[in-house]
């Protein structure tokens, strides 16, 4: 049967349009189905008691006056929930030796983190709960807190006394051992004596990943199954997760992510709260809710980030690269999270980025600290990787005195040479980083924006101007089973996808990934309706529930579209497939001569057709099929691809830095990803437009930050600056297309890129305003007190303290290293 052979390049009809949402409409006139929103008849409202310790021991909970409380049923303890409140698991031990302490829901005789949760309080309404939980009387014997990384790897005090050790688990990459590169020791080695050798320390500060709609949680445990509504990306796994930590068989949950008002990974958990209203529902018989209040989610929903980066990098003379070697070191909080401690391992096959490196090694040491555990953020060990290896290679351009991109352009794989294998031993399918770069250089106006810099420079304004170059790629489509299983992750990267052609002709489709934003409704509907030749309208998505699509393994990772996208193009095939004898049978023509084209099955050489929604007609009524045909041409498929996929691009950003106060103003941003084929390219802008304000917001604005005691100290938005759109600027962004080979619709990822590429292009032109000056790094934020301590004092990035910087001088022939103004 070759009845699909031509489909994907004869109906492009959806495929590249501009669609508005499906989702909108609900979205923005309140008719939206957050877990908040729903409250079954009987429902009883949860508040947690939670430690303000870091680090505290639990001498006695007094829960008599929170007992006596208007309308409160109940308030429990870890001792009163026992063994039903199950455990929150690590998915991702990185090491065989790796050491993670248990993580009860609710913390038994120790509390780890402030804002762990030590009791519940059952009311009859969540303002009843929480007056309720401000009686309960906690009595704490505080102990000493391990507050940062630098202090962990001390090990004097532990944030687990029991395990004797902060350190969780060292995971090494090294080329030379994977053979898939040479020796970084030796590259370094020979750069000190013939070469360059530039060695810097980097600080990725922990985020906080501020999803529009706290986190919430309703169980309803009356019917046949429990039932739980959750604000949460992965409903999949979080009905995997109750089921084998509670002894609830999987059968008897149903788990529904309803309409989930952003996560950014923020919502990839099994959290405590969910696995807390689970137990106290099933205890009591009826239905529980629980919604957080904002300065809750800031304290303990998970964070990300939260590195030290320690890189050298070695390079001949002229700026050709010969050797990387990354020392990390990541904060995992006080427990390792459910993905928590692999986040840095996806970090390590992209510090070598777009470019030929020859030798590689990589070391990361994960720490166990009292603060709030931290886990996947936006881009999720990605980000951190682009960040540090695009200050590098600024850095690069700067000690041989050249500008930014030319450095680049020497080291980078070309157009010609993929499918190219990297240091870090993936295969890269595609990409074309020269055309993205030199369309982003005109959209920027790159030249004129380099001669205005040095006109300010010559004129020495007090405002200077700075230019920040990112050229990046990433892995994503996180998916390959096979490659995830050499990683030690806890399950597979598949995703499944049902097409039932129903009886009227339309279609609904059944995914397995779950959105939280991002418009799959609209964008899956595209890809139907141009495979199958039917309406756009025609078409409905269903997701989100584990009974109606039970097989699926979530949304994270830039997945959604590479991965479940594919799975409903197969599953749509094999409609095609199974509907193709039943047309040829009703058409009284041979199978090899019936063709599918534009949605309808036609008889070649003749007028005689019938579309594929007459004969999903006729094959429900099933009054003239072929002998021991079924009555159905319904289709489920499961895609799970051999490799990730690498979307790409080039940001570049323009910077003004008052040399006077420090404040520094964006001027210009302009970014050219190449994402693939681009099935929707609203949606896409939108997604871009999304990332580089999160990724922007890192290099200016956004830090969680913790006192000595561990408090922490930015727990609410007067504290924690998120942006506005005041506090931004209209970006010009543009595309290129190099299909991807891992899929057969072309597409590669897009929902991390922006923030991925923007943070470093950010940070780089802030940098190289002020570089003449002396300052060759600034830890972000880069806040106005920052870059005016860096201008008045110096930073020279892990250097010799007050050595001469070289740096990359606009008026210097190409080639020409300067040191003017170095260490000022």
């Amino acid at each position: 049967m070759t009845a699909v052979a031509d489909a994907p390049q004869e109906m492009a009809k959806e495929i590249g349009q501009e669609r508005r949402r499906k989702e909108d409409q609900r979205l923005i006139t309140g008719r939206t189905r957050w877990t908040d929103n729903l409250t079954p008849p009987g429902t009883l409202h949860l508040a947690m008691v939670r430690s303000p310790f870091a680090h505290a021991k639990i001498t006695s909970i007094d829960v008599t006056e929170a007992k006596n409380a208007t309308n409160v049923v109940d308030v429990l303890t870890s001792a009163d929930l026992g063994e039903s409140q199950g455990v929150c698991i690590n998915a991702w031990p990185i090491t065989p030796d790796q050491v993670a302490p248990a993580h009860l829901p609710i913390a038994a005789d120790r509390v780890a983190f402030a804002g762990e949760v030590v009791a519940v309080v059952v009311a009859r309404s969540a303002a009843e709960a929480r007056d309720a939980a401000e009686l309960v009387d906690v009595e704490y014997e505080e102990l000493p807190a391990v507050i940062g990384i630098k202090e962990a790897m001390k090990d004097e005090v532990l944030a687990h006394p029991d395990l004797g050790t902060n350190k969780s688990a060292l995971w090494v990459f090294d080329s030379a051992e994977a053979g898939t590169g040479g020796n970084a020791d030796d590259a370094i080695a020979k750069a000190r004596t013939d070469g360059i050798v530039i060695e810097r320390e980097y600080r990725q500060q922990r985020l906080i990943p501020a999803f529009m709609e706290p986190r919430s949680v309703v169980v309803d445990p009356t019917g046949e199954q429990i039932t739980v509504w959750s604000a949460t990306q992965i409903p999949h796994i979080l009905r995997f997760a109750l089921a084998a930590t509670t002894g609830v068989p999987e059968s008897k949950i149903r788990v529904i992510a309803p309409d989930v008002g952003g996560g950014f990974g923020g919502k990839l958990q099994q959290t405590p709260e969910e696995m807390i209203a689970f137990a106290v529902a099933r205890r009591i018989g009826k239905p529980i809710k629980y919604t957080e209040t904002r300065s809750e989610s800031l304290v303990s929903a998970h964070h990300g980030r939260d590195q030290w980066q320690k890189l050298t990098l070695a390079a001949e003379k002229d700026g050709t690269v010969t050797g990387l070697k990354v020392e990390l070191e990541a904060d995992l909080g006080a427990y390792v999270a459910i993905v928590g401690g692999g986040v840095p391992v996806l970090g390590a096959f992209m510090f070598n980025a777009i470019y030929k490196f020859p030798a590689y090694h990589f070391a990361c040491q994960t720490v166990l600290t009292n603060t709030t555990f931290t886990d996947a953020y936006r881009g999720a060990g990605r980000p951190e990787a682009t960040y540090a290896i695009e200050r590098l290679m600024d850095e690069l351009a700067a000690e041989v005195g050249v500008d930014p991109l030319e450095v680049r352009a020497k080291n980078w794989i070309t157009h010609e040479e993929f499918p190219f294998t990297t240091v870090a031993g993936l295969e890269y399918d595609s990409g074309n980083y020269e055309l993205a770069t030199e369309k982003a250089k005109e959209l920027f106006g790159y030249d004129a924006l380099r001669a205005e810099q040095r006109e300010r420079r010559e004129r020495g304004d007090k405002v200077q101007l700075g230019l920040g170059v990112s050229t990046f790629t990433e892995m994503c489509g996180l998916a390959p089973s096979r490659v995830l299983g050499q990683l030690d992750y806890g399950a597979g990267g598949w995703e499944h996808a049902s097409v039932r052609m129903l009886a009227t002709g339309k279609v609904e489709v059944v995914t397995g990934a779950s959105a939280h934003g991002q418009g799959h409704e609209t964008a899956f509907s595209q890809i139907v309706a141009d495979r199958l030749g039917v309406s756009f309208d025609d078409v409905e998505v269903l997701h989100g529930d584990t009974q109606i699509a039970p097989k699926g393994l979530d949304t994270y990772g830039s997945r959604s579209l590479v991965v479940g996208g594919e799975a409903l193009v197969r599953a749509a095939d094999k409609v095609i497939e199974k509907a193709l004898p039943i047309a040829a049978h009703l058409l009284e023509a041979s199978v090899d001569d019936v063709k599918f084209h534009e949605g309808s099955f036609q008889v070649i050489g003749t007028d005689a057709k019938l579309a594929i929604g007459e004969v999903a007609t006729a094959t429900f009524a099933a009054h003239n099929l072929p002998d021991g045909v079924e009555p159905s041409i319904d289709a489920d498929a499961t895609f799970d691809p051999v490799n990730f996929n690498y979307p790409h691009g080039t940001h570049l950003c323009a910077m003004e830095v008052d040399t006077e106060t420090g404040a520094v103003k964006m001027r210009k941003y302009a970014c050219v990803d190449d994402i693939g084929n681009i099935i929707n390219p609203l949606i896409v802008s939108g997604q871009v437009h999304g990332g580089l304000v999160q990724g922007i917001a890192q290099a200016l604005w956004e830090e969680a930050v913790y006192d000595e005691q561990g408090t922490l100290v930015s727990g609410s938005f007067v504290d924690y600056l998120l942006p506005t759109a005041a506090d931004t600027i209209s970006f010009d962004v543009d595309h290129t297309t190099t299909p991807a080979t891992t899929n057969s619709l072309g597409t590669k990822g897009v929902g991390e890129a922006g923030t991925i590429a923007s943070t470093p292009a950010v940070v780089n032109a802030v940098v190289d305003a002020v570089r003449h000056l002396g300052v060759n790094d600034i830890q972000m934020p880069c806040t106005p007190e920052r870059v005016w301590k860096a201008i008045n004092h110096g930073t020279d990035g892990g250097a010799t303290e007050g050595a001469a910087m070289p740096h990359f001088d606009p008026d210097a022939e190409p080639g020409t290293a300067s040191t003017e103004g170095a260490g000022a």
